[in-house]
């Protein structure tokens, strides 16, 4: 059996064969669900989770007479996405019929974009962990704009498979990389960060649990220096994780057949979650076996200046601008890579910075504090009983000396069990900080007096007992003295009480 080398340095990841190394190829197909309210060529609804066939238009169903009228706002999502990766934009493209015959296809076509597709070449760019380069570039070959299929149902009768439309004419954008990953590690920071861009332009929702994003991967191997060997393609994975596991299994397959004197065949094969493995699921068929024709019933699309110009106006921050931008506010580059990684939370994070919260120590209050809270009561950023502004004010008493940090700590589980602003909290349950030095000199005096014992071993020489007494007078003053005024007084106290000694 195989075995692979390097699985933590994704640019020397191998699959180790009896007969030497191999290198493993990789390339995605992403068909992304395009954020509508209605499909490519109708006017029906495109809601996640409806009743069987209750979102189908006689266009959908492919009823006689029906004709296909492309969707505006799916051709804009899609430009937009393009442009999100530098891609090149077709001013003019065409609608190409895909025909085959299946069950879910009412249509026995597809409508789809081969040989003059919206969208061109563009590039996305990953960052990997523990490389010497810690980016890499990967190619996108084109993102054309075609129409999903229905979706068969078999647990519904014992005997009996049942055709639910509702998906049948959705629009998808099929984004196709070239083929230039060398590791599941890579495969998967591409489908992370491409699904990233798209949720930051709107155009995908990106779940992949509810297949509004999914995966077709193509995997070869070759030796090193060798020209590509013969690739499969797994269809439609549904999460990061199964991409990976499914090029970890398919490269060592291939591997062993070859090293056994087999053949590859090109072929599709499905992906097994329960077990990590594929196995066949037809031979993969060439563009000819399709009989492509450019559709009849379809204009070409031809984008004017105008158009163009207002999708790329209404792009927002993308991550990897937002990243910089974060570090140009002195936020370290693992915080800004956590905080862009989903728009979500820096939509959050920027909300937080409109409301004066200062930068650095927003992002680590955001990344320890309010992260660490959130897994704790299982709930994502968006559900968070903490908003904004009320993370800003919390911030903005420890920095004006109101709170400790152990008692900002103490304010904010408030805070996340009842809603209430900080100030509030502060003011009714009286946890405001103390800095009157007249307060913290009498207690102070008063853990000297008690503790005599330690007293005498730090006139000694046992400076360590220093932290010990700062301890009993934050906890005489039940946390509510400021921390640099104790520290401030206690050495005035102590050095008071050596020279007395002397």
């Amino acid at each position: 059996m195989t075995d692979v080398l390097s699985k933590a340095a994704p640019s020397s990841y191998r699959v180790h064969g009896a007969t030497g190394e191999w290198e493993v190829i990789v390339g995605l197909e992403v068909h992304a669900q395009v954020t509508s309210n209605a499909k490519l060529f109708s006017g029906a609804a495109t809601a996640f989770g409806a009743e069987p066939n209750t979102q189908v238009s006689l266009v959908d169903a492919a009823m006689p007479g029906m004709l296909p009228v492309p969707n505006r706002e799916c051709i804009r999502q899609a430009v937009r996405t393009g442009m999100a990766i530098d891609a090149a934009i077709n001013k003019w493209s065409r609608f190409d019929r895909k025909n085959y015959f299946y069950a879910d296809l009412p249509q026995g076509y597809q409508i789809s974009q081969l040989y003059h597709p919206l969208v061109g070449e563009g590039a996305v760019e990953i960052e990997l962990e523990g490389e010497a380069s810690p980016t890499k570039t990967i190619g996108v070959e084109r993102i054309h704009v075609e129409q999903d299929a229905g979706k068969l149902m078999h647990d519904q009768h014992p005997t009996r498979s049942y055709v639910d439309l509702n998906r049948s004419g959705v629009a998808l954008m099929e984004i196709v990389s070239r083929p230039d990953m060398r590791s599941p590690a890579e495969a998967g920071a591409y489908l992370r960060k491409l699904r990233a861009v798209l949720r930051y332009v709107g155009s995908c929702d990106g779940n992949m649990e509810e297949g509004s994003m999914r995966a077709d991967v193509n995997v070869s191997v070759r030796r090193l220096g060798d020209d590509f060997g013969t690739r499969t393609e797994t269809k439609n994975v549904n999460s990061v994780r199964f991409v990976m596991a499914a090029i970890e299994h398919e490269a060592s397959r291939q591997v062993d057949l070859l090293e056994a004197g087999g053949k590859i065949v090109q072929e599709t094969r499905l992906f097994d979650p329960d077990t990590g493995t594929t196995r066949s699921m037809r031979s993969k068929e060439d563009a000819h076996d399709y009989r492509y024709f450019p559709d009849p019933d379809l204009l070409p699309l031809e984008l004017d200046d105008a158009f163009l110009d207002e999708c790329r106006a209404s792009l927002p921050e993308l991550p990897d601008a937002k990243r910089a931008r974060y570090e140009g506010l002195g936020i370290t580059t693992y915080q800004a890579n956590v905080l862009t990684a989903e728009v979500e939370t820096a939509r959050w994070f920027d909300a937080l910075l409109d409301q004066g919260a200062k930068p650095v120590a927003a992002a680590n209050w955001v990344s320890s504090e309010l992260f660490g809270a959130l897994n704790r009561i299982g709930k994502d950023i968006t559900e968070s009983p903490v908003t904004p502004g009320q993370a800003a004010e919390l911030l903005a008493l420890v920095a004006d000396g109101t709170l400790s940090g152990s008692l900002a700590k103490q304010v904010f589980e408030v805070m996340l069990e009842t809603g209430d602003a900080p100030g509030k909290i502060v003011e009714e349950r009286g946890l405001k900080q103390t800095s009157d030095t007249g307060a913290i000199e009498a207690v102070i005096a008063d853990v000297l007096a008690k503790n005599p014992g330690q007293l005498e071993q730090y006139r000694g020489g046992k400076e360590a007992l220093f932290g010990f007494f700062v301890g009993q007078t934050m906890k005489a003053m039940a946390g509510k003295a400021n921390p640099a005024v104790v520290n401030e007084l206690l050495k005035k106290a102590l050095a008071s009480e050596i020279n007395q000694g002397e």
